[in-house]
Formats: structure tokens, C-alpha cells, sequence
């Protein structure tokens, strides 16, 4: 065994080609040139020698080779440095019935780490025989075909390849029979019987011949099948094809059931003998009767299977037409079918070497990953280009061909990106691309390079007063982007004088939490706020710190009642108060002043009227504290009224005080009567109304001016202080629009009673005149009472807008003549009122 390898090796020698790669990350490629199905343990080359290192450094270096992920051919004698054989070769398993068969490895030195590109080139030996697939061809051919007709047979196949394939036919002589002659440029020939002269059935019923094929190896191996001939008595004529080649491209993956090519033969006969059937023919191969169809009838070839290009590139068939007599005569039709390549196949993306983390500090072209890319489509759709998916420090160096290195491009930092996902994606040139990706994932080490920070700018948390000592008052929050050790966080209160007290006893603090306890009771009404600062730092060998301020807002609890300032009671009686019997509808009784020593709700006060002796008399405003009437007073009502103003705050639960207001109405009804009676019982007056009327009217003119003119300036300078009289008579009317009675000084919260019924005319709001105790010793005989919603420009009494009866006159106190002086005197003053009621007395 010894000498018959050493004759191989002496008649193989083993080449190898050393080039030196330029990339500083790069690597040397390495070629060998061996023959198939050397024996285990067969000298290839000395790798350590090629690879520039000595063979104690093998170990040291770690020096491995890899195959990527096939089985392991080849070993490295680490005590010599030779690349031997660990398991044979044949290059026909390895490649199939490629041309040339490479075999691309990695030679691996991880210490520094490098890459070698190992090529073995797997040289073809001859060591295999042409084989038929049968042993045994059967043809039926009928008599008085033409010479020429040929008849085609199986191909020998032989696994090896190049020279040591098979290179030609030969046929046992035979008169009747020859081969058809072989071109040196054809590939994938197959063999032809050529008739040389017609056949005689009587003579010769049958031929036996035997086709030989020949290899080109040295020695020449060879193989034999049988053919024998059946000579068949049919009809006249034999059917033709219309093409005897039929020459088509078709691209891989094409769908299921296309049709290709539609083969047509024809018979001169009639009949039966004149149907033409197709099938294929018997030498037709597996794989095409699996990826096509033939339609006996109509000649038609689709596709019924997957047509793959990586599997092959051409396919021959031969289709037999032949007719249906009973002697049938039957012709051959060539159908050649080239298949162009798509990109149908997606890169595969193999990582060969990843370095599981890398320090913070690592320099710039840091190897991290050995990786290489195949893809089976063709060369020009197989090439490929990979990529990073996102801006990180990271990037691609391509070494040779589809092996590529994965570096580092730039500063890496823990704090912002503790790892990385590295994806790699390469994408092919086909049309559409096709890609494929692979991540990468790479730690980042950790060093102490930052200083806590506090969550928020600043810190503001809230506490009820009297709260409980220890109470959570809120807490603290930071971060340190270092990791364990350095990540560690403590916290603590700055010693800093709060009111003169160190802030230490007004809070505390948990220094691993950081939540803050209240290490006393807060009241609000003595200590609304206070501010610190708190600290927090790391636990590193080199501590570093951060600090922060904290506001404590105290907040109030309904914890004081109102305080009524006034009207103050005497001695804890009651308070007292008067109102005149003639005070109108909306009259300002008192006010009720109170005062909370609490803030917010728990110190809004709101003001109630309970306990009055009469619920339709008085109001008051929820929100000012103003009493007010809300009616006139009859002479059936009381000299003397119990008010009880509840004053409460809005706190939960509300706190409450009550102030009690006794009343006094004063009646002025004796002397308004003998001032009437005066009036009354004076002769002039009685027999010169109209002088009086005109008296009177101017009077009304020159007052309402004046108001009018008082008005302007108060309204001016505000309307807080329209309770004034002028000219000895009250004007309540002017410092509202709209009042309801007068009632709507009050707040829009006023209470009214609900038996209370009263209400004005025509939706308009009533506006009144009062007088109160002052007179006019000119005008004692009248008294304005009422004047109604300023609205229109005259008072038309004629047409009944304006009479006496309607507002509680009685049309007997004014005569005919005074009628018509009234309304000539009100169109003269120009007065814009919609009523005007005279009262006589």
C-alpha cells in the first residue's frame, strides 16, 4: 500500500500556491492540488511552513481548520506541522460531475487572530467504468424505412469527469447498422443507430449488435449494453416530423402546466395506420418525465414539475411519434430545452469566529466576527454585498471573495449602549435582490465614568398639617448609568438651618431608598413651606455625588371654624339692627362679616339664613353676607325680627359659627298721614290743580336729571356705594339694570323663598323711587312711588298705555283737565319711561 501511494503521489504532485493578501485584517490564501481517494493519513503539505509559523506556535496560536460545517477531510500533524489526509475523497460524491472540484477551508490562528483561505483542489482520477443504464436495448424497427433513418440509444454514463469521462461509442459490424459520427465541440451526446440499408423482415427478422463506450482515462475503461432489433412488417409509411429538432429557453422555477412546444408529426396513411401517437422515448431519463409532460394526442410538452436551474441547465428529449397500425411505424423528434438561471436562492450567512464582548475602550478595527456568505444561483446573480442595518459603531471589511470581517468603527460606551445586536445583512445582485441577515450580539464591559443623577431637576411633595411623626413625606429617586458596584446608590439630608432648625429634625431620610419621613407634626397656620437638598452617591472606589432640592408644602386641614367679626352681639345677647316700615323690596338690612384662618375650601365662607320668624321677609347672600328684604313690610308684620346667619366653610367635614340679629322696624305712617291731610284740607290746592301738576312735572324733570347726572358719576367711580340719598330720597334702583325688586344687590347667590310670589310685570324688572323719612315741603300732596323699565320716548295716555288703575290709582284722584296736562307735560319733558304711577293722597 506504501509503494502504491508513493507511485501516486510521485505520478500527482501535490501543488500549492501561496499569495499574500494585502488587508492588514486579512489573511494568506493557500492552494493544494491532490488526487481523489488518497489514503488517510496521506501527506497534503506542510501547512505550518506555508502559514509562516513554527510548529510549537500551532498550539500556542491555536491553529485549527475548519470546513464550514462539512465533514472534516483533513487534519494538522501538530508535531510536524504536515496537513494530512483524515478521510478520503472522491470527487465524485464531493462535486458531482463538476469539472473542477475546490474544496474551500479556513486555516484559523486565533491568537492574534488571522484567517487563511485553504483551497484543495480534488484532481480526477480514472476510477470509474462507462455503465448503460440497461443491460439490455429493445427496438422495433419496421422494414423498408430509407437508409439514413437513425434510431437513437442510451448514453453511457461514467462519474468521472474531463478526460477520464466517457469520450466515444463504438458498434459490432453490422451491413445494416452504423453510428452516427460524434463532433468533438458536442456535449452530452448520445449515441445514434444509423440504418444504412433498408431491412428485410423474411431475411433478417431480427439483429443483435453490441454498442461499446469508451472513456478517455489511461488506462481506457469501458462498458457494454445489448441491442436488439426487432424487424417489424408495417404498413407503407412512416410518420415524419415537421421539425426534427425543436430548440427552446425556458427560465427556472417556470409555473406548472406552461406549455412549451407542441411537436407535430405526419402520416401519408389513412386510417389507423395514419393516427399518430406521441410518448417518449424509451431511453427518456427520470428526471425529465418527472419535470415534463407529453400529451399522447396532441404532441404537446408542458411542465409538470420543478424545472431547477442549479440542478440542470439542459434537457434532451426525444419524442416518439408513431401511428397506430398494426405494424406501427413510428419517427423520432428532438426537443432541446436550455434553462436560464433566476435569482431563486437566498445568501446563507455562516459566522465563523465572534468574540463574546468588548471593553469600553477598544481600539478602532477591533476584529469582532469572522463570517462568510454562499449562495448556489449562478456566479453573475451569486455575488454578493453584506451590510450593518443601523448606524453603530460597527463595520464590514471584505477580505476575499465572500469572507468578511466584522470591526469596530468608532467609540463604544457602556452607559449608552450596554450591548450590541449587531445584523448583518447581505443581499445578492440577482433581479430582485435577494437577502439574507444574521445578528451578532456583543457585550459592552463596564468602567465607573459617571456620576448619579437625580430623576427630576427638583422635588416638591405635599404633607397634611398635623401629620404623624415618621410620616412618609415622599421620596427621592436617582439613577448611576454605571453597573454593580459603581451603580450603588446612597442617600443623605445636607446639614442646612430651616427657620433656625437643622433640617435633620424636621426630616429624615432612608439612605437606600431615598423615601423622606416627617420627624415632627406641621401646622399649617405656622410653616406653609420649607426647602433642603439632599445628596446622593455612588459606591465606586472613587465615590462620586449629586444633589438635588426638596420643597415640602404643607397643606391645610379644616381645622378652624369662622370667626364673625361683625355684627358683634353685646355681651353675648343678640345684635341689633332697625329698618324703616317703607323700605322697599331689596333694602339692605346689614352685612355679615366673617373671617377663616384656614386656606382654600376650608377657608371659603358661605353664608345661610336660618331661624327667621318670617322666611318670605329677609335673604341673604351666600357668598358677601348682605341681608336683604326681599318684600315690603305690611303693618301685620312684626315690630321686632329674629335673624340667625349660619356662617360655614367649605372644608370636609365643614366647621361652622351662627350670628343672631334682632330686628327693630321703625313705622312712619303718622306723620306721612298728617301730611296727606294737609294736603288735603288746602283750599288753593283744590281749585288749581293744573298750576300744581306743572309744578310738580318740572320738579320730576330737574330730579331726574340730577340722578341722571349722580348716576353717570357713580358709575364711573364704581358701584360699591350707590346707597346715597340725594335730595333727602333714596335712589335704589339706579346701580343695577336688572334687579329683581331690588333684590339683585345681593350676591347671584341670594336665597328667596319659595312661597315668595311676587313678581314683575310684563317680564319686565321693577325700578323704585324711595323717599323714606324726608319731604318736600312743595311737594307733600304726591309721592313717586314707582317708575317703570326706561323703554319709550313719551307716555301716550290716550291710547290707554299708561292708566291710573293698573298701577293702583284710583282714576277719581285726577281730574279731566289734569289728564290732559299730564300727558302734554310728559311729552315735554322728554322723560324715556314706559309707566309712571301717581299715587294722590
Amino acid at each position: 500500500m506504501a509503494n502504491w501511494l508513493n507511485s501516486q503521489l510521485s505520478q500527482w504532485p501535490v501543488l500549492y500556491l501561496i499569495i499574500i493578501c494585502i488587508s492588514d485584517s486579512a489573511c494568506l490564501k493557500i492552494r493544494y492540488s491532490i488526487p481523489e481517494e488518497l489514503e488517510i493519513g496521506a501527506f497534503v503539505g506542510n501547512i505550518a511552513t506555508d502559514v509562516g509559523l513554527d510548529v510549537k506556535q500551532l498550539s500556542e496560536r491555536r491553529f485549527r481548520i475548519e470546513t464550514g460545517g462539512k465533514k472534516q477531510y483533513l487534519d494538522v500533524n501538530f508535531d510536524t506541522g504536515a496537513l494530512i489526509i483524515k478521510e478520503k475523497m472522491d470527487k465524485e460524491q464531493l462535486c458531482e460531475h463538476g469539472l473542477t472540484c475546490v474544496l474551500t477551508l479556513q486555516a484559523v490562528i486565533e491568537k492574534p487572530l488571522k484567517l487563511y483561505r485553504v483551497e484543495l483542489e480534488i484532481l480526477d482520477i480514472n476510477d470509474n467504468s462507462p455503465v448503460f443504464k440497461t443491460s439490455e436495448l429493445s427496438i422495433e424497427i419496421p422494414e423498408l424505412l430509407p437508409a439514413g433513418t437513425s434510431f437513437p440509444l442510451q448514453s453511457a454514463i461514467d462519474p468521472d469527469t474531463g478526460t477520464n469521462s466517457v469520450r466515444s461509442y463504438q458498434l459490432s459490424s453490422s451491413e445494416y447498422f452504423t453510428l452516427k459520427a460524434q463532433s468533438e465541440s458536442q456535449q452530452n451526446y448520445i449515441p445514434e443507430l444509423v440504418l444504412e440499408r433498408p431491412l428485410d423482415r423474411e431475411q433478417h427478422p431480427s439483429h443483435r449488435l453490441t454498442l461499446t463506450a469508451f472513456d478517455g482515462g489511461t488506462p481506457e475503461k469501458s462498458g457494454t449494453t445489448q441491442i436488439k432489433i426487432t424487424v417489424v412488417d408495417v404498413n407503407d409509411n412512416a410518420p415524419s416530423c415537421e421539425q426534427n429538432i425543436y430548440q427552446i429557453t425556458i427560465a427556472e422555477n417556470i409555473p406548472l402546466n406552461t406549455l412549451l412546444v407542441k411537436v407535430t408529426a405526419t402520416d401519408q396513411d389513412e386510417g389507423l395506420n395514419g393516427e399518430i401517437m406521441y410518448v417518449f422515448s424509451a431511453q427518456t431519463p427520470k428526471n425529465v418525465r418527472e419535470a415534463f409532460s407529453l400529451d399522447s394526442i396532441t404532441g404537446e410538452i408542458r411542465v409538470t414539475g420543478v424545472v431547477d436551474f442549479e440542478e440542470a441547465e439542459n434537457y434532451q428529449i426525444s419524442v416518439q411519434a408513431k401511428d397506430r397500425g398494426t405494424q406501427s411505424l413510428s419517427v423520432y423528434c428532438k426537443v432541446l430545452i436550455s434553462v436560464t438561471d433566476v435569482n431563486d436562492n437566498y445568501p446563507e450567512v455562516m459566522i465563523t469566529t465572534a468574540a463574546n464582548s468588548i471593553p469600553e475602550g477598544a481600539a478602532k478595527d477591533t476584529a469582532v466576527a469572522l463570517f462568510q456568505v454562499t449562495d448556489v444561483d449562478s456566479e453573475n446573480k451569486g455575488s454578493n454585498y453584506c451590510r450593518i442595518t443601523r448606524d453603530i459603531p460597527f463595520s464590514i471589511h471584505r477580505t476575499f471573495n465572500n469572507h468578511y470581517t466584522l470591526v469596530t468603527d468608532g467609540e463604544l460606551d457602556r452607559e449608552k449602549e450596554p450591548e450590541y445586536n449587531i445584523t448583518i445583512v447581505c443581499t445578492d445582485t440577482g433581479s430582485p435582490p435577494l437577502s439574507a441577515n444574521k445578528t451578532i450580539q456583543v457585550q459592552v464591559s463596564d468602567i465607573n465614568d459617571n456620576a448619579p443623577g437625580f430623576t427630576q431637576p427638583s422635588f416638591t411633595m405635599y404633607v397634611i398639617e398635623n401629620n404623624a411623626i415618621g410620616y412618609s413625606v415622599g421620596a427621592v429617586s436617582a439613577y448611576d448609568p454605571d453597573f454593580n458596584q459603581n451603580a450603588e446608590l446612597l442617600y443623605s439630608i445636607l446639614d442646612v438651618l430651616i427657620h433656625s432648625l437643622p433640617a435633620t429634625t424636621l426630616v429624615s431620610i432612608n439612605s437606600a431608598s431615598g423615601e423622606i419621613f416627617a420627624q415632627r407634626s406641621f401646622d399649617f397656620e405656622q410653616l406653609k413651606q420649607f426647602q433642603f437638598h439632599v445628596q446622593v452617591k455612588d459606591c465606586g472606589s472613587s465615590p462620586l455625588s449629586n444633589n438635588v432640592t426638596v420643597n415640602v408644602i404643607i397643606m391645610d386641614q379644616n381645622d378652624n371654624a369662622p370667626v364673625i367679626v361683625s355684627p358683634l352681639s353685646n355681651k353675648g345677647s343678640a345684635a341689633e339692627d332697625t329698618i324703616p316700615r317703607s323700605a322697599e323690596p331689596g333694602y339692605l338690612v346689614t352685612k355679615v362679616t366673617a373671617t377663616d384662618a384656614d386656606s382654600g375650601l376650608n377657608g371659603q365662607i358661605v353664608y345661610q339664613l336660618r331661624q327667621p320668624t318670617d322666611v318670605s321677609l329677609f335673604t341673604v347672600a351666600s357668598e358677601t353676607g348682605e341681608i336683604w328684604t326681599i318684600r315690603h313690610l305690611g303693618y301685620k308684620d312684626s315690630f321686632r325680627q329674629k335673624i340667625v346667619i349660619l356662617v360655614k366653610d367649605n372644608g370636609t367635614p365643614s366647621l361652622s359659627s351662627t350670628v343672631t340679629i334682632n330686628v327693630s322696624v321703625q313705622d312712619d305712617n303718622t306723620e306721612n298721614a298728617s301730611n296727606i291731610n294737609t294736603l288735603r284740607n288746602a283750599g288753593p290746592w283744590k281749585y288749581d290743580l293744573k298750576f300744581y301738576l306743572m309744578i310738580m312735572f318740572g320738579s320730576i324733570s330737574f330730579l331726574l336729571l340730577v340722578a341722571i347726572v349722580i348716576l353717570a358719576i357713580k358709575m364711573h367711580r364704581g358701584r360699591n356705594e350707590m346707597n346715597g340719598h340725594c335730595c333727602c330720597w333714596q335712589s335704589s334702583y339706579f346701580w343695577r339694570n336688572d334687579s329683581l325688586h331690588g333684590i339683585q344687590k345681593a350676591s347671584a347667590n341670594i336665597q328667596i323663598p319659595p312661597n315668595y310670589t311676587e313678581a314683575p310685570e310684563s317680564g319686565a324688572l321693577q325700578q323704585t323711587l324711595d323717599y323714606g323719612d324726608c319731604q318736600s315741603s312743595a311737594l307733600n300732596d304726591f309721592t313717586f312711588l314707582q317708575l317703570q323699565g326706561v323703554t319709550t320716548s313719551r307716555i301716550d295716555i290716550k291710547k290707554d298705555l299708561w292708566h291710573p288703575a293698573k298701577h293702583g290709582v284710583s282714576a277719581n284722584s285726577i281730574n279731566k283737565d289734569a289728564a290732559q296736562f299730564l300727558e302734554v307735560s310728559v311729552v315735554y319733558v322728554g322723560v324715556s319711561t314706559k309707566a309712571l304711577s301717581v299715587y294722590t293722597i
